[in-house]
């Protein structure tokens, strides 16, 4: 009969020998929960060599896994988090090495277009800022924009806990978007997406669509050529989003 002996501390550390697994796990550090793609573009890997990675920490109960639609999405899990930080305490900072390191990632990550609404930490945030400022209000009882239970990653929601707010028509009206003109079109005024990388609703639906539209129009929004979908706010844009929003 087997019995137990000393903890295999080494094969735990193993774990985080590898530069490029340490990169997929920094990548997941956050709490996001992140499709094998995203973690390839984020980490610099492959697909093939993201996988071969994810399927270790998965044996090694560092990450788990769950599927929406035809992806599935990895998530830190058990002691990862912690290991991480405590390394990261004893790590020195790793040098860079080429400016264009992560930099399409971070594009996306910072601020994207999801078809045709703005997606990522920027789409996130004047969500979150129009249900502040009473532009959009809850109605499930969670004040925040937060992922709600059953809500699929990376997708548009079928149902959603949201309602134009008492100060609408002001808010909107001073970025220049027309509540009552995006009514008139023939799709629902107000959908929302669990954004893919922030964990979080964003405006989406004919509304969104006419939120995107203003800030390209007038020039407070970019699209960028370094990545797909990405854009980047102008000075001018952060100014009125900074004046509007609070952003």
């Amino acid at each position: 009969m087997a019995t137990g002996g000393d903890v295999d501390i080494a094969r735990t550390a193993a774990l985080f020998a590898d530069p490029a697994r340490v990169r997929v796990l920094l990548a997941l550090g956050d709490g996001r929960a992140l499709a094998a793609s995203v973690l390839a573009g984020e980490a610099g890997l492959s697909a093939q060599g993201v996988s071969a990675h994810l399927a270790k920490l998965l044996a090694a109960g560092l990450v788990t896994a769950e599927r929406s639609g035809r992806h599935r999405f990895y998530r830190l899990t058990g002691a990862a988090p912690e290991l991480l930080e405590t390394l990261a305490r004893f790590s020195p900072a790793r040098p860079v090495r080429s400016l264009r390191e992560g930099t399409r990632a971070q594009a996306l990550r910072s601020a994207r277009t999801c078809y045709d609404h703005v997606a990522g930490q920027l789409g996130v945030a004047i969500t979150a800022a129009l249900v502040v400022r009473h532009a959009l209000v809850t109605v499930d009882g969670d004040p925040t924009t937060a992922r709600r239970p059953g809500d699929a990653l990376s997708a548009q929601l079928p149902d959603h806990p949201y309602a134009l707010g008492p100060a609408a028509s002001e808010v909107f009206g001073e970025l220049g978007v027309d509540v009552s003109a995006a009514s008139s079109a023939r799709r629902p005024l107000l959908r929302f997406c669990l954004d893919w990388s922030e964990q979080r609703h964003h405006l989406a639906g004919a509304l969104g669509a006419a939120v995107l539209g203003r800030l390209l129009d007038a020039g407070w929004l970019r699209r960028r050529t370094d990545a797909h979908r990405a854009v980047r706010l102008t000075p001018s844009g952060r100014s009125v989003l900074g004046d509007v929003l609070g952003i």
